[in-house]
């Protein structure tokens, strides 16, 4: 074997090895300190691309789970102040019934009449200040959108009910005689009074986008009359992509991840029970007809609260897995095994100190040439 001393070969790969195991020995400590088996791109480009993503979507749905926990809230908000409109309606049905009976005095209608004014206005002042964060809930402005379905009823000589063009909202039906009828929308205070001049034919609210037909051989005041008695009150909501209000439930711009919901309008106007009086016995049997079909309109408006509130209530509960569970797959991509890192610690900590050893007595190895000179 040759001996040199410009070229130390031992020396040379045992530098090298002592650079490799102190390299991974410094890897570990990183990983050790850190948690994670993915600290820069250089650890694993692929995984910090994929665990970069998870981080993203976990952090938008507890944003999202917020954004339902205080929906929810909201709705709470707008049920307590249904809850005391509900609870004047019933006040206002008792006192029309008695105002409707021939054993109550005229002299006595007066104040009923003035209790039934006052309960009206204090309808309207709930509704006006059940709000959120300043929006009103039930004042008939939240959650509004443009066409959709309705919910008047056909009556037997009639079809072809179009809303398509209506604005979302609630609307009020009356007749001052037996020919004129008046369609109002009580959340854009807009209006329009037709006068049906025969049996048969189409009649376009185009003010309102709303318009049916008529059949042949039925008298105009048996229409008029029965299309009040079954619509004095009806919905139109949804239609050409506006549902409500959307709420953000997911971590995507997408309808799976998105909540729409309106919340129907309670105030005496939308209601239809502004115009009541109960200063004689026959407005207020008139009255008792509207306060009925007020408090069919509430009670509705009242279970598509419920409603949203148990969806919104699964959604949350959806959300808590989806979190945890992407949580637990960011975990396996990017968090480190403690004891198997801990076992690679170890072994490169013997490894450096080891070459660190062996490059010592490969550089004393040259030293043997000196005796050579003796």
């Amino acid at each position: 074997m040759a001996l040199t001393v410009q070229t130390n070969l031992a020396a040379l790969e045992a530098q090298r090895q002592l650079g490799i195991s102190n390299n991974n020995m410094t890897q570990s400590l990183e990983r050790l300190s850190s948690g994670y088996r993915i600290n820069k791109a250089a650890d694993d480009a692929a995984g910090l691309a994929m665990s970069n993503k998870f981080t993203a979507e976990i952090a938008a749905d507890n944003v999202a789970s917020r954004n339902v926990s205080q929906a929810n809230s909201m709705l709470q908000i707008a049920e307590g102040g249904v809850n005391q409109i509900s609870q004047i309606l019933v006040r206002l049905k008792e006192l029309a019934t008695q105002a409707a009976s021939a054993n109550t005095a005229s002299t006595n209608l007066p104040d009923i009449n003035n209790e039934a004014t006052s309960l009206k206005a204090e309808m309207d002042r709930i509704a006006g200040s059940t709000t959120y964060q300043g929006q009103g809930l039930i004042d008939g402005t939240f959650g509004t959108g443009t066409g959709g379905s309705c919910t008047a009823t056909l009556v037997a000589y009639e079809y072809g009910f179009s809303s398509s063009l209506a604005a979302a909202g609630q609307y009020c039906v009356t007749n001052s005689d037996s020919v004129h009828l008046t369609i109002k929308n009580q959340d854009t205070g807009i209006s329009q009074t037709m006068v049906l001049t025969s049996t048969a034919g189409t009649y376009n609210f185009s003010a309102l986008g709303i318009s049916f037909s008529t059949a042949t051989g039925v008298a105009i005041q048996t229409m008029v009359s029965a299309f009040v008695t079954a619509n004095s009150v009806f919905v139109i909501s949804g239609g050409n992509g506006a549902g409500g209000s959307t709420f953000q439930i997911g971590e995507a711009n997408s309808g799976n991840y998105q909540i729409q919901f309106t919340i129907g309008g309670a105030t005496s106007g939308i209601l239809c029970v502004n115009g009541i009086s109960l200063a004689t016995q026959g407005q207020a049997q008139t009255a008792m007809n509207n306060i009925d079909n007020a408090i069919t309109t509430l009670n509705s408006n009242q279970a598509s609260i419920g409603a949203a509130m148990n969806r919104l209530g699964y959604a949350s509960a959806n959300l808590n897995v989806a979190v945890e569970n992407a949580t637990a797959a960011n975990s396996v991509i990017k968090d480190v095994d403690m004891a198997s890192e801990m076992t690679n610690f170890t072994k490169n900590q013997i490894l450096v100190q080891a070459g660190t050893a062996m490059l010592a007595q490969a550089n004393a190895s040259s030293q043997t040439i000196l005796s050579l000179f003796k």
